[in-house]
């Protein structure tokens, strides 16, 4: 894997830049509630050395009733000001999750305009089994100041969304599982329909990841989207239930140089709770 610090680092170039003074590391774990899992409370029981956690929940827009959609831009300032992130650094942002949700905080940084912010290829399980540093210490944090600048052409809305399905100028791909895409699996949040938008590609994020959770090489990330039909000569939108693993259809798509995509941030948890929004089922 090519390390780059504005996609994708490797747990070898993390450990040479961990005493870096301008490197901020966040622990961006998010699990699906049925996990029964406690992201906060991993993080306080182990993290790798000077993390901070983001709270995916949180750091959001809390006026919204749909989940974790992305925050205005002066609740995110505020909040990663706190941590003691902001311009000037080099972010690297891991988690510890089958969501692979640091692919989401990846996404939320480039829609505030920050650049220089990388996922750690792996995460923490693997930083882990390869004997590495942790810490169970809250981090010394000191103001920064930090400037956004909020990026449109990285989000869709659900009205932009159902112009590219009926227009079909655009290609939309949908990172859930087969099953909940093709409607043949229930979804986890009570009260949606099963199925997809119409239109829609299918290429599960779990796809896009080697057994020991790296992102596989870029010549395969290609050949996963282009095997599922999607047309990568269109502007592509990105999909799933929430808005989490879209975000490494996001990651893929700009490891293979393409950078004319967005994320739909209500994704199914909006689309599919609308009735008058048609739906597809079956394979796309």
């Amino acid at each position: 894997m090519t390390d780059d610090p504005k996609t994708l680092v490797s747990t070898d170039w993390l450990a040479a830049h961990l005493d870096d003074p301008d490197l901020r590391i966040i622990d961006g774990s998010w699990h699906m509630a049925a996990s029964g899992r406690d992201a906060w409370a991993e993080y306080e029981a182990a993290h790798i050395p000077g993390a901070r956690f983001f709270d995916i929940d949180a750091i959001a827009d809390t006026r919204s009733e749909l989940p974790h959609m992305a925050p205005p831009p002066e609740l995110f300032v505020s909040r990663l000001r706190a941590m003691g992130i902001g311009d000037g650094h080099q972010v690297v942002v891991y988690d510890n999750a089958d969501t692979h949700s640091a692919a989401r905080v990846w996404w939320t940084f480039r829609l505030m305009g920050k650049t220089d912010v990388a996922m750690l290829d792996g995460g923490f399980a693997k930083w882990q089994a390869e004997g590495r540093p942790v810490e169970d210490l809250p981090p010394i944090t000191r103001d920064r100041h930090m400037t956004v600048q909020r990026q449109a052409a990285l989000v869709r809305d659900v009205t932009q969304v159902a112009a590219a399905s009926k227009l079909r100028d655009q290609q939309i791909v949908d990172a859930r599982p087969p099953g909940r895409f093709a409607g043949t699996d229930p979804e986890p949040r009570p009260g949606l329909r099963a199925g997809h938008i119409p239109g829609a590609r299918n290429v599960p994020a779990g796809t896009l990841y080697a057994a020991d959770g790296t992102m596989k090489p870029v010549a395969d990330l290609r050949a996963a989207f282009e095997s599922a039909g999607v047309d990568l000569s269109r502007p592509v939108i990105t999909t799933c239930g929430s808005g989490i693993t879209a975000a490494s259809l996001a990651l893929a798509l700009e490891r293979i140089g393409k950078r004319d995509w967005s994320l739909y941030d209500g994704s199914w948890a909006e689309w599919g709770s609308y009735p008058d929004l048609k739906i597809e089922t079956g394979d796309a």
